[in-house]
């Protein structure tokens, strides 16, 4: 039994009489929150974006709406971090705070859909990306083609429309699932070493790419069109009675809405690139002085990510057009809406560098999805050995290995699972169910932090969210709009994610009835 104001620890029994040793520092810690979020979205959503808001004012205020509320959601995290620094970080926060099957529910939903699918889309970015170098490499070069699935309707979605096999692209990605995995079996500061150097290379790379946006890119034609000489074309289409057309559903008819629901709208690209933040909680067991450490990278972390991704986005508006012609003949012409397959990032270089542009900003998106594929392998791990120390989750995967002292089982498990996914094609419409299944479980979260604070008011808070009430509140009202607008407009990126949520919960049911262990409900012991 353990004091009333000490909370759970998922490690405090691992297994084998190891424990997971605190070895990582505030940078290490720093570098896994900006590593996770910068993977390969910033180069590619914004085009999306630009075509839902039509108007420069809203391109920007979208990412204005995704980093605040990234960060008063990341803010809010620190003092449950502070409270319960502990492997498995999210997952515990919920576990403790609504119960068991919330933990579980989280951890379902993380294992096969949010890490597994976005190392398994990084990875297999940087395969594509390779291609650029090594023609052979290519998602078209099939070494086994297994099956093809066709587009299949299913009330708004369309399911479906996927090959199935080794193709030199996801080989290469599936090289580099197994690579990461391997290097973080042999020690949290193997892995940790790696994110260091890539996370800066990343950093470097995007801070090049805003500078040459600001300078020698600088197009005069281009500012006139997006901001013109009174700002006339930069609040465009921005009204309060602008109207703004979107597709409701796959195929179903357009729907007109006002500019604040257009803004709700476009946060799948920009909360998507924004995500994955709430990684180093996950690893919390391993961080010197956790208490200080994890709401400190938090803070430092998402707010270097926010502020550089809008840096990034204005850089794309000094460069090239907003709008653009989808058939436009240049670079130029296609603008920022029409990008070559969304590859803004690639097409801002192109225009910089017309003759090899696009071999740099290959070369970036690779150091930048391997660094991403890196932390999330190294941090996701850590939810599943929490889990199975609370019995649910497959008993091996709770063991540290005895000379590592890292989850080398849950390591081999999320890489087999990741495999999985690349090679049936099926982890581009994962991406897709993401951002909304995210966002409940941190409304959620953050809920669990207002029943923290009334179930436990004595427990020791080093650290306590800045803003409290009134900004947690903020973040569950925003998120919950954009929930609701999703729902309305776009259910194709909503209702399969419920449904694989909710699948969870017969597996609850089955797993913790078979468990030895019993499984562990809210509130501290």
């Amino acid at each position: 039994m353990t004091r009333p104001e000490e909370p759970l620890s998922s490690s405090s029994s691992a297994a084998a009489g190891t424990q997971m040793v605190e070895s990582l520092g505030l940078f290490s810690a720093t570098t896994l929150v900006v590593g996770s979020m910068i993977g390969s979205g910033i180069f590619i959503v914004d085009c999306d974006i630009a075509r839902l808001t039509d108007s420069p004012a809203l391109f920007l205020a979208a990412w204005i709406v995704t980093g605040t509320m990234t960060l008063i959601c990341a803010l809010s995290y620190g003092e449950l971090a502070a409270m319960m620094p502990k492997a498995g970080g999210q997952y515990v926060y919920l576990r403790e705070s609504l119960g068991s099957l919330w933990g579980f529910l989280y951890g379902w939903t993380l294992f096969l859909v949010i890490q597994t699918g976005t190392i398994a889309a990084v990875c297999v970015a940087f395969g594509k990306f390779l291609g650029v170098f090594f023609p052979a490499i290519s998602s078209t070069h099939w070494l086994w083609h297994i099956a093809h699935v066709p587009a299949i309707p299913v009330g708004p979605m369309v399911l479906g429309n996927m090959d199935i096999g080794v193709n030199t692209a996801n080989l290469a990605g599936i090289a580099v699932v197994a690579f990461v995995a391997s290097v973080n079996i042999r020690g949290v500061q193997f892995g940790a070493g790696l994110q260091n150097v890539f996370t800066v290379a990343k950093a470097l790379a995007l801070a090049g790419l805003i500078l040459l946006g600001f300078s020698i890119g600088r197009s005069g034609a281009a500012l006139a069109a997006n901001f013109g000489a009174d700002w006339s074309q930069f609040w465009r289409n921005a009204g309060w009675h602008s109207l703004h057309p979107v597709q409701v559903g796959v195929q179903g008819p357009i729907a007109l809405v006002g500019s604040i629901m257009v803004l709700a709208i476009a946060q799948v690209g920009s909360l998507f690139s924004c995500d994955a933040w709430n990684n180093v909680t996950f690893a919390a067991g391993e961080i010197k002085k956790p208490r200080r450490n994890v709401p400190m990278s938090l803070a430092l972390g998402v707010g270097f990510v926010v502020i550089t991704y809008f840096l990034a986005s204005t850089a794309y508006m000094m460069v090239l057009p907003l709008h653009g012609d989808a058939h436009g003949a240049t670079v130029f012409a296609r603008g920022i809406q029409y990008a070559a397959e969304d590859r803004i990032g690639a097409a801002v270089l192109q225009q910089i560098f017309p003759h090899f542009g696009g071999y740099l900003m290959a070369a970036a998106i690779m150091v930048s999805t391997f660094g991403c594929a890196n932390g999330m392998t190294l941090a996701g791990a850590r939810v599943y050995y929490a889990m199975a120390q609370d019995g649910l989750f497959f008993q091996s995967v709770g063991k540290l290995h005895p000379r590592f002292r890292t989850p080398a089982t849950g390591l081999v498990v999320q890489a087999m699972w990741t495999t999985i996914l690349c090679v049936s094609g099926s982890y581009s419409q994962l991406l897709d169910y993401i951002i909304f299944a995210a966002l409940v479980f941190y409304i959620l979260t953050i809920m669990g932090l207002f029943v923290l604070r009334v179930k436990q008011p004595d427990a020791p808070r080093p650290y306590k969210a800045i803003g409290y009430p009134f900004l947690p509140v903020l973040y569950i009202v925003m998120a919950s709009g954009i929930c609701a607008a999703l729902l309305r407009y776009k259910p194709q990126y909503t209702w399969p994610g419920l449904i694989l949520v909710l699948l969870g919960v017969p597996v609850y049911v089955l797993w913790s009835r078979k468990s030895v262990r019993p499984v562990r409900r809210a509130g501290w012991q």
